[in-house]
């Protein structure tokens, strides 16, 4: 147990002797996992994109394949596309993108214009939607969600204290497992947070399942389920995130989501997109 937290641990953990308060404070400021998407701000790399809006029965609405490649020189970035091709009404009469889904998968991965002055430090950032509005504010509301899962969110009606999974009041209501195992030839401990039955609709991240390299703690792979239903917001989201190293930095490879997604201001969205990262130049 640490504090309220009831913690399983595998034979193979407890026969490693695990520090768990010490794991549970790393997991709980876990800086690699953003780190490894600042990354991608200081390389080249080419990426295979797939989004998809789907109706209410599942029938493809619109879509986007793309070919993209970033490029980095002089401490600058900007990106070129390869091929596209585009179905439905994915873009409107001028280009702009019809779906919310779309427009915050382009907000993480495509630039339209060079990109000066970046880096890939992490240390003392903070996201921080309450200078914002509108849809930049909803951005950054998201991205809080995307990178920081288990984070206290400020700003978010209804949920931001429903966020924070490792506050020992909401903790409480989870079943926690710290196992060991491989992945991608990795030997990594493996995080997994589920949500106990009976308090379902009543926390905003219904499963994680981490796995952090057992010498570096860099997180190697992340899946993850959320969701939520009040009147502002309604939404289930699951996610995946699969690292790679290069230079030795880690950076992601394979990112996943399916969406449906309900804000007050805006139609239902019912989104997949898929983005495989390759390539990698410094």
């Amino acid at each position: 147990m640490v504090g309220k937290k009831i913690i399983t641990l595998s034979e193979v953990v407890v026969n490693n002797k695990l520090n768990v308060p010490a794991f549970i404070e790393k997991v709980k400021n876990d800086s690699s996992f953003y780190k490894a998407f600042r990354n991608l701000r200081i390389i080249g790399f080419t990426a295979l994109n797939d989004i998809r809006m789907l109706d209410k029965n599942g029938n493809l609405k619109a879509s986007l394949k793309s070919r993209t490649r970033q490029y980095r020189k002089h401490n600058c970035r900007f990106m070129q596309t390869l091929d596209e091709a585009v179905t439905g009404d994915f873009y409107d009469n001028n280009l702009n993108y019809n779906y919310y889904t779309a427009q915050m998968y382009a907000s993480l991965f495509f630039t339209k214009d060079s990109i000066c002055g970046e880096n890939n430090i992490v240390a003392g950032f903070a996201f921080n939607a309450k200078e914002k509005s509108g849809m930049e504010k909803n951005k950054e509301q998201l991205k809080m969600l995307f990178f920081n899962p288990g984070k206290r969110i400020s700003g978010l009606p209804f949920m931001s204290n429903k966020t924070a999974i490792y506050d020992d009041d909401i903790a409480s209501r989870y079943d926690m497992r710290i196992d060991l195992e491989e992945y991608n030839n990795t030997s990594c401990y493996v995080f997994i947070q589920k949500v106990k039955p009976g308090y379902e609709g009543k926390v905003v991240l219904d499963e994680m399942i981490t796995w952090f390299n057992d010498s570096t703690m860099e997180v190697v792979a992340r899946k993850y389920a959320l969701s939520y239903s009040a009147m502002v917001y309604k939404f289930k989201v699951n996610m995946e995130v699969q690292m790679t190293t290069f230079n030795g930095l880690t950076v992601p490879s394979l990112i996943r989501y399916v969406g449906d997604w309900k804000a007050i201001t805006k139609k239902r969205e019912r989104g997949v997109f898929t983005a495989t990262l390759f390539d990698f130049k410094k």
